[in-house]
């Protein structure tokens, strides 16, 4: 990422994305940011090499796309602007981009097929002595056709790169080719110098880097294939039942309309038949079935689906027909929220890649100058130094009719076109955003979201994971166990019926699950609830109302302390019910809320919610990778640490008693005390946590808010895919360590080595067409060692220590 000093972060702001074409290396890469950053206006640009975009944050109002698109055009980089986005109903043309990167491989194969051919004829050229195959002109022929067909469109696009300043691989590539075609046609138009024609340089020097990059671009093609899997989920028509829906209807196809899948509007009513792609989210109001959600969760296991149930955009109806009432259409259904989180993780760049780019920005420039001191050096010192160099250089490939004599001008010549060559900021352009393009469709694919390389890096740096206890741990659904009551509720009556009723009417209106539970008790006891008003909640601690024209105040210890009330009854009343009761049904794990009428304490309701089946093996794994697990929860110590010890948490790690307030305050200071967090949550209460952390991890389920404020979302109902978020992040960022590793090696040693560092010692010399042969398989291993990720196995027996 790219950012423009002393930004003013109060201005409005708003993203461009740009399609850019043009790009072969890193260099490229950072001379499209460098360009977009100096535009007035923008405050940052992020491009990526792999999908050719460039996300760039701007002034609201301040760029014109179009304009900012045909600047860069200009410069030698096709680009366009894409259309707001909408990515389920196909605003976005992302059929075009497919097809566009599929024409530029049928291209490049094109072009290989041609190298081809002139490789296999200059071989035979040298095997076959016909007057006409095997002289000196044939093969300036094969060169010169090199050059002018598939060689002509990197010649051209390097020419363009150095005249606006921005060399890149190609002009690094048609220098060396030139270079080597130039000087072999200088030796065989004027044969008394005695010079070497090396035609056949160019030659293999262009085949070999076409079909490194045909191979470069299929195995990125394989590397987007999630992505692209995502877009064509997306159904293209549905079938309307209007403004209602009733049995009659449900089997009948022809009672529904066919329209387009973007013409839907929220509320309406569709038909969906067993076989066919379920159109918008939406929730059943008639039929039952099962459906396939693998695109959303990774789950191959089809789901039972019944009125009341949710179903999603892009997922498969199996079984029966259903008729769904729509409440989710376009860019705010789950399938398009997925692809907008996957596009925006295969743009943000992990810190560590900040270098190579930096690196990168002057590779060219370097390599070029490097190329120019070899070429100075052999020509006026090497070769006087070391005179049995020279006959090491002489190319064995020469024509007989073409008496040569060995030179310290072509030594030097094949020696510096070898460094241009051999070198490859492609490798390090490629290192980072192949890795995140493959993990995060891995990820995408078993429904685990991870927003971007940054993400992946801090990932790699977690200490510390903080679980939220209800709704995280807990299954989020608690039941009421019992009623404790200390006083009349109301005149004339004793009842923990009419004490559950207060409290019922009371939590009417809230959502909280405790307040959903007693509810539901409430209804289940036939328990009328009594009108209410004047209702306010306190986040985290309770919430107060008029009851009966009564005032009524349910929840923390905390909440009621805060006006005035005193506990100590019901805990001398706890006491004598915990002895009567044994240990399983003690209210250690159970969480209590108390109850207040007219600020005098009438009792306290005990829940209990159950711990997720996975909850305990989830603690279990991330402890195994050395991760320390922390529980942070608003309930009274006794209830966290019976839940903790159920867990195999440890005591020093509960934070019991703690406000939503207060959460966020908690991780930081672990984050003051040298500690990297993650923090997993799912409610809007655990926003601001979420924020906090250095990793925010949302459930399934979560609020809209809480899934925003995440750096990773997880799909599936289960806590266990946070210790595979957490492997599959380690296992992209060791990616793209390792391909940073070997792209920065073999610049570092290959370099050198085509430079003659190895000539004088042991008397080895690389041709040009070898080190393009070498440059190509840079690329090609990088992007292939990504692919690698695709066979990550998460969850396998852990034996990872702590970093």
């Amino acid at each position: 990422m790219v950012n423009n000093s002393e930004i003013n972060l109060k201005i409005p702001v708003e993203t461009i994305v740009l399609d850019v074409g043009g790009m072969k290396c890193a260099g490229c890469v950072k001379a499209v940011e460098r360009q977009l950053t100096q535009q007035s206006g923008v405050i940052s640009a992020c491009v990526n090499l792999v999908t050719e975009m460039a996300a760039v944050e701007c002034q609201v109002g301040a760029v014109n796309p179009v304009e900012l698109a045909d600047r860069l055009t200009a410069t030698g980089f096709p680009t366009q602007p894409r259309p707001a986005f909408n990515p389920l109903m196909g605003d976005r043309p992302y059929t075009e981009v497919i097809k566009r990167q599929q024409q530029e491989i049928r291209a490049t194969i094109a072009q290989l097929a041609i190298a081809a051919l002139l490789i296999v004829l200059s071989g035979v050229g040298h095997i076959v002595h016909f007057p006409w195959l095997g002289g000196i002109w044939f093969h300036f022929g094969l060169a010169t056709a090199a050059l002018l067909l598939p060689g002509r469109a990197i010649v051209l696009d390097g020419w363009r790169g150095w005249w606006h300043g921005s060399p890149n691989m190609n002009t690094l590539v048609g220098l060396g080719a030139l270079s080597a075609y130039f000087a072999s046609t200088v030796a065989l138009l004027y044969p008394k110098l005695g010079w070497e024609c090396f035609f056949d340089e160019p030659v293999m020097l262009l085949g070999f880097i076409l079909l490194g990059r045909t191979l470069e671009k299929l195995a990125r093609h394989r590397a987007a294939a999630s992505l692209q899997a995502l877009l064509t989920l997306k159904p293209t028509t549905a079938r309307l039942l209007g403004k209602s829906a009733d049995a009659q209807t449900l089997q009948n196809p022809a009672s529904a309309i066919e329209i387009p899948a973007d013409r839907v509007r929220v509320g309406e009513f569709l038909q969906v038949l067993p076989g066919e792609k379920i159109p918008v989210d939406g929730e059943v109001v008639l039929g039952n079935t099962s459906v396939n959600e693998s695109m959303l969760t990774g789950e191959a296991i089809p789901v039972a689906k019944q009125p009341g149930d949710i179903v999603t955009g892009g997922s498969l109806n199996q079984s029966g027909a259903i008729a769904f009432r729509v409440t989710r259409t376009g860019s705010d259904t789950t399938l398009a929220q997925i692809i907008r989180l996957v596009e925006q993780a295969q743009t943000r760049k992990a810190p560590v890649q900040q270098l190579a780019d930096t690196v990168a920005g002057y590779f060219t420039y370097g390599v070029m100058t490097i190329a120019t001191f070899t070429f100075l050096f052999w020509y006026f010192a090497g070769s006087k130094i070391w005179p049995d160099a020279i006959a090491v250089g002489h190319s064995l490939t020469h024509v007989a009719e073409m008496p040569v004599h060995p030179s310290p001008l072509l030594l030097s010549l094949k020696l510096a076109i070898a460094v241009l060559v051999i070198a490859c900021p492609c490798a390090l352009g490629l290192a980072t955003p192949t890795a995140i393009l493959v993990g995060t469709g891995v990820g995408a694919e078993q429904g685990l979201l991870i927003r971007g390389g940054d993400i992946l890096e801090r990932v790699k740096q977690l200490d510390t994971v903080i679980f939220d206890k209800t709704g995280t741990l807990t299954a989020g659904y608690p039941v009421v166990t019992d009623c404790i009551l200390l006083g009349e509720v109301s005149e004339g009556a004793k009842s923990q019926e009419k004490l559950l009723q207060l409290a019922a009417s009371a939590e009417q209106g809230t959502n909280h699950p405790l307040a959903i539970a007693i509810l539901q008790a409430a209804e289940q006891q036939g328990l009328p609830l009594l009108d209410a008003k004047d209702f306010y909640t306190e986040p985290g601690l309770g919430i107060s109302a008029t009851v009966a024209g009564e005032k009524v105040l349910v929840g923390t210890a905390q909440w009621l302390q805060q006006h005035g009330i005193t506990l100590e009854p019901v805990e001398n009343e706890l006491e004598n019910e915990s002895e009567n009761e044994s240990e399983n049904e003690s209210f250690s794990g159970k969480t209590l809320v108390y109850v207040a009428l007219e600020n005098q304490l009438r009792g306290c309701i005990a829940l209990k919610d159950q711990l997720r089946p996975d909850a305990k093996e989830t603690v279990k794994n991330l402890q195994d990778m050395g991760l320390r697990v922390v529980m942070l929860t608003g309930d009274r110590p006794e209830t966290a640490q019976a839940i903790a010890q159920q867990l195999g948490i440890e005591e020093n790690d509960v934070f019991a008693g703690v406000l939503p307030a207060a959460k966020a305050q908690a991780i930081g200071t672990l984050q003051t005390a040298g500690h990297i967090v993650a923090m997993v949550g799912d409610g809007i209460n655990d926003a601001p946590a979420l924020a906090q952390a250095d990793i925010g991890i949302s459930l399934h389920g979560s609020t809209d808010v809480a899934v925003e404020t995440a750096g990773i979302v997880l799909m599936r109902n289960s806590l266990i895919d946070v210790v595979k978020s957490i492997q599959l992040s380690r296992a992209t960022f060791n990616k793209i360590r390792q391909n940073l590793f070997w792209a920065f090696v073999y610049n570092t040693l290959g370099i050198p080595i085509a430079a003659g560092l190895l000539l004088p010692q042991w008397g080895i010399i690389l041709s040009p067409s070898t080190a393009g042969a070498m440059m190509a398989f840079s690329s090609v291993s990088v992007v292939t060692n990504s692919l690698l990720l695709r066979r990550a196995k998460l969850l396998s027996p852990i034996t990872t220590q702590k970093n």
